[in-house]
């Protein structure tokens, strides 16, 4: 998978006041961008996965949960994990 970087300042101060690590900052600005994305309807949830960087859809439904977004999961959503789920499985 290719991979785009972006270089962006910002004042430390911002990050000194959540108290996060500077080595755990590339993880949560990710995060943060997937969730804040997927709220505003510009991602989907397997975009925003990736985007986070997590392993599975589970995982992101979990982060948004966390982050208290409401999940975009419609019954048209529900029936093509279903007809995956009978694909892949005997």
């Amino acid at each position: 998978m290719t991979q785009t970087v972006v270089k962006i300042e910002l004042p430390d101060s911002a990050f000194r006041s959540l108290k996060i690590p500077r080595d755990q900052w590339p993880e949560f600005l990710r995060r943060t961008l997937a969730v804040a994305l997927y709220r505003e309807g510009k991602i989907s949830l397997g975009k925003a996965k990736e985007l986070a960087g997590l392993e599975n859809k589970w995982e992101m439904i979990q982060l948004l949960n966390e982050r208290g977004v409401d999940l975009n999961y419609t019954a048209q959503d529900a029936r093509k994990d279903l007809e995956t789920l009978n694909r892949i499985l005997p």
